[in-house]
């Protein structure tokens, strides 16, 4: 596996994502057509968290201490324990975007990583940090599919139209 080209997925991601979730107005970030669906500002909240307490910390983890346990992380209690609802949609962002920085900078500064080293994920079983830190990148691949589909349907309601020519029905 080429981790140089994931690492550069995750730093052109990042750009996918500010430029995906910048300069939305508050009655946007804060739709959802039901109670069970994360809204953008959720979504920021979380990727946020991922991002500081998961994945960075965690490919970390293996990378240097693959025969220890990971600390605990419960990210969907977190939308409510953390109250993400309640964050300042923008202060996220710009939070998560630099959190994202991070992380380029940590994983380009890598000499040497031992990418198939192995730990034990308490719910999946062994995984190389290589593993990990393609998940990492397809995680921004799958919140990308989140986001647009909620932005799509936050457009569906405000807007009333039919979409079927879009749709290709």
């Amino acid at each position: 596996m080429n981790h140089k080209l994931l690492i550069k997925g995750l730093q052109k991601n990042k750009l996918v994502f500010k430029e995906l979730l910048r300069g939305i107005p508050k009655e946007e970030y804060v739709w959802k057509d039901k109670p069970s669906r994360w809204c953008l500002l959720e979504i920021v909240s979380h990727l946020y968290d991922e991002e500081h307490e998961d994945f960075r910390k965690r490919t970390k983890h293996i990378l240097d201490t693959p025969d220890q346990q990971f600390a605990p992380i419960d990210p969907e209690g977190w939308v409510e324990e953390r109250r993400y609802i309640e964050q300042e949609y923008e202060v996220m962002l710009h939070r998560f975007l630099e959190e994202r920085q991070a992380s380029i900078n940590w994983l380009t500064s890598l000499i040497n990583p031992k990418w198939e080293n192995i730990t034990h994920h308490p719910d999946i079983g062994p995984m190389t940090a290589s593993q990990f830190l393609a998940n990492w990148l397809a995680h921004d691949y799958l919140h990308f599919n989140q986001i647009t589909k909620l932005k799509l349907d936050y457009l569906k309601y405000v807007s009333k139209e039919n979409f079927s020519y879009a749709e290709g029905v």
